[in-house]
């Protein structure tokens, strides 16, 4: 036994191995968040519209939650290292064509391909791990390490990019990615073996088609009725990209290997885990955004000031999603997810007091609180998700889990931030469609400013009660739904083989 066990335990390769692979897991979520502190700088050098503005956020996210699944059973067919190495070198390559782009089209699609090089790294830096770490034990401990890694990259994003700008012109922010994908593609091939599934089947690329521009054309009509107003353009995309998305949700259910199987929402336990890992970053993403502008273009606060406010929310959020795996013992995975939903929903409202004159004290509360939750649902969602399915479809519940965070991160700028947009067209000085152009026209009298800077505060506000109510409504179904205790030896027995086909077949 004891033989046994020396055997299984990691050596020194497999702890570098996972310090290697934790370096683009740390950039794909970084990225994710890493533009909230640096909108204002780019709309300076760039001048975006309203909607290319959301697009420079949304691209990257809506390419990363789209793919990953397609690309966690490519992996699966070809090899995750092989796979691994391709992301991280088209990564690089995006970044690279960010950090220089000369105009707003550019910057999109360079982001957009970031997002198609992320959507190759997340499955398949997961699935190396259970080469790494075979004894259960052991791969629990880097998958927590892993998670806890994803959950800091989001919250560190905009207070890296603020750093950045402070010294730097806003394409810094995509150069830092350069360094440590140098070092993964130099240590990867040294440190990390291939994995290959072989009982994977192939992927539908009308699924993947389908599903990637029904998501965009989509939120492309409700960014355009948020900026423009109602016109027959907009109001028809929003209607085909409905039906695309119900074509595909109708062909999933007759294919033997389906891109997201949604018979597994049937169990209301994977559901509210499901929407857990959406929701959360919506509300977050969305709230981060407004608030970078809010610091910057309503009070006036440097960059590097704003970002060094971030510090607070930023730890929160990762000491929680460090601690929540042992907290969980104790209180059981409905009280988590309970005091996942309300945190959030209460910090979220402590938004509502900050007025254009102040309300940093107010951020910083918000931040922590909301912060919280934010990293509870970041440490079990995925856990509760393939918990509440068979063995056989873990990779299945995993793989949805894990693309709900993704397009949680890119829906929550899109349509929330669409609403803000929505309401700053309404309400403020109509001389332009966001309050950074706005404040950009030259000659303002104060009385402008202070009614275009009054009408993004509103617009702040509605969104925070928007998605507060969300989390609120969440909380509530969670309360409902969710068993009330389970005993911990149980489940520990029941999913620990089921962990390992997690791990092997996860996309």
């Amino acid at each position: 036994m004891t033989r046994q066990h020396a055997n299984n335990a990691p050596g020194l390769r497999a702890w570098l191995g996972l310090a290697v692979v934790l370096g683009p897991v740390l950039l794909v979520s970084m990225d994710g968040s890493i533009l909230f502190l640096a909108m204002p700088r780019i709309s300076q050098a760039l001048s975006p519209t309203a909607d290319q503005a959301l697009w420079i956020l949304d691209s990257y996210g809506f390419a990363v939650g789209s793919l990953l699944v397609a690309f966690g059973s490519l992996g699966d067919r070809y090899g995750r290292l092989k796979l691994l190495m391709i992301g991280a070198t088209v990564f690089g390559l995006g970044s690279a064509g960010a950090a220089f782009a000369p105009t707003p089209e550019l910057l999109i699609a360079c982001r957009a391909l970031m997002g198609v090089a992320g959507a190759t790294l997340l499955p398949s830096a997961l699935a190396v791990l259970s080469e790494l770490f075979p004894d259960p034990r052991r791969r629990a401990q880097a998958i927590g390490i892993f998670a806890a890694a994803f959950a800091a990259g989001f919250a560190i994003g905009p207070v890296i990019g603020g750093a950045l700008l402070g010294q730097f012109w806003w394409g810094s922010v995509f150069l830092v990615n350069l360094p440590v994908i140098a070092v993964f593609l130099v240590f990867a091939p040294v440190l990390l073996r291939e994995v290959r599934s072989g009982g994977t089947g192939r992927v539908d690329p009308l699924s993947v088609v389908t599903s990637a521009g029904g998501l965009l054309l989509t939120i492309y009509g409700i960014k355009h009725l948020a900026a423009d107003g109602i016109s027959a353009l907009p109001i028809t995309t929003v209607i085909v990209g409905i039906a695309v998305l119900t074509f595909f949700g109708l062909r999933q259910r007759h294919l033997d290997n389906p891109l997201i199987d949604f018979s597994l929402f049937r169990d209301r336990v994977f559901t509210i885990a499901a929407i857990t890992g959406l929701l959360p970053l919506a509300a977050w993403s969305a709230a981060a955004y407004l608030s970078g502008i809010y610091l910057q273009s309503v009070l006036n606060l440097s960059v590097l000031h704003a970002a060094l406010l971030a510090l607070p929310g930023a730890a929160a959020l990762t000491v929680s999603c460090i601690v929540t795996p042992a907290v969980v013992e104790r209180i059981g995975k409905r009280a988590a997810l309970l005091i996942c939903h309300f945190s959030i929903a209460g910090g979220l409202l402590l938004l509502l007091p900050t007025t254009v004159t102040g309300g940093i004290g107010w951020y910083i509360a918000s931040t922590v609180v909301a912060g919280t939750g934010y990293g509870i649902s970041f440490a079990v969602v995925a856990d509760t998700a393939v918990g509440a399915v068979p063995a056989e479809r873990a990779g299945s519940a995993g793989a949805i889990a894990e693309t709900s965070n993704e397009i949680g991160n890119a829906l929550g700028i899109a349509i929330l931030g669409s609403l803000a947009a929505l309401l700053f067209r309404l309400q403020g000085p109509d001389l332009a469609p966001t309050l950074d152009e706005t404040l950009t026209l030259p000659s303002l009298l104060p009385s402008v400013i202070q009614d275009a800077k009054s009408a993004f505060v509103t617009g702040l506000h509605v969104v925070v009660v928007a998605a507060s109510l969300l989390h609120a409504a969440l909380g509530t179904a969670a309360l409902r739904w969710l068993p009330k205790s389970a005993p911990q030896e149980q489940t520990t027995e029941v999913h620990e083989e089921p962990a390992e086909q997690f791990m092997a077949s996860k996309p």
